[in-house]
């Protein structure tokens, strides 16, 4: 039985074992006491630290490593997932070549700057509208190929200090990597809306298209620890080589 002391109102009792203990783990998780990439306790210990059996750990551990929360490695332990492994650097960029491997990938930044943030973005974030926003524009490019062009939008207060120089150092790298190893901010989760779209000028120009090419609208609001919305971003993306793909349960 786990003592009422280990828990607090983040964790009700009425809640299974389990999914307690879930809870628990979760709130070290977002207040940093195990970094992304860095090994957990083992079960054993996590067993004692919150007065359980290690079955129940273990259970508490699986769903979260089912939520991509936390990886197992075999002979190793369990780690807290990160977007710097090759298996979660692309996890929500669901775009596919038609034929054979993708590409080598890389990103270009074409604008990053401080300002107010728009309507649609601080209803997406959860920000006042003027609230201040950092706003990005980049470009994906797969085997040198621009196939996405990117407005991402950003709260001002969590990204302090992020310039398009920092982000032109992380050019080859998923941009998610550098939210969580310099700002403390882990993706843990996004929601999309997809659309048909028209390449603009500006589209066009950067995508290297026609103006008014057929191109596919993705609208995604990602959230962190405590569903906490912190990035709303909208992307055109090319679809005449290329396809979005997903996998429904």
């Amino acid at each position: 039985m786990i003592y009422a002391a280990t828990l607090s109102p983040a964790a009700p009792t009425f809640l299974p074992l389990y999914r307690q203990i879930k809870a628990l783990v979760l709130r070290s998780l977002e207040a940093g006491e195990w970094k992304p990439g860095e090994a957990i306790p083992s079960e054993s210990e996590l067993a004692a630290r919150y007065r359980v059996s290690q079955g129940t750990v273990r259970k508490a551990i699986d769903e979260l490593a089912g939520e991509n929360l936390l990886v197992r490695r075999q002979g190793r332990g369990t780690f807290v997932a990160t977007h710097g492994e090759p298996r979660e650097q692309f996890r929500f960029l669901r775009l596919a070549p038609d034929h054979g491997e993708a590409g080598s990938y890389a990103s270009r930044t074409c604008e990053c700057r401080r300002g107010r943030a728009g309507a649609e973005a601080a209803r997406a974030l959860d920000l006042k509208p003027g609230d201040a926003a950092i706003a990005i524009r980049r470009v994906l490019l797969f085997g040198g190929e621009p196939i996405v062009l990117e407005e991402i939008t950003l709260p001002a207060a969590r990204f302090k200090g992020l310039t398009a120089e920092r982000l032109a150092e992380h050019e080859g790298a998923s941009i998610y990597h550098l939210y969580e190893t310099d700002f403390g901010t882990r993706m843990i989760r996004a929601e999309e809306k997809l659309k048909a779209a028209a390449a603009d000028a500006v589209a066009a120009r950067l995508l290297d298209v026609a103006a008014g090419t057929p191109l596919l609208s993705i609208e995604r609001i990602a959230f962190t620890y405590g569903d906490r919305p912190v990035e709303w971003r909208r992307g055109l993306y090319r679809t005449d080589r290329h396809h979005y793909t997903n996998a429904l349960f």
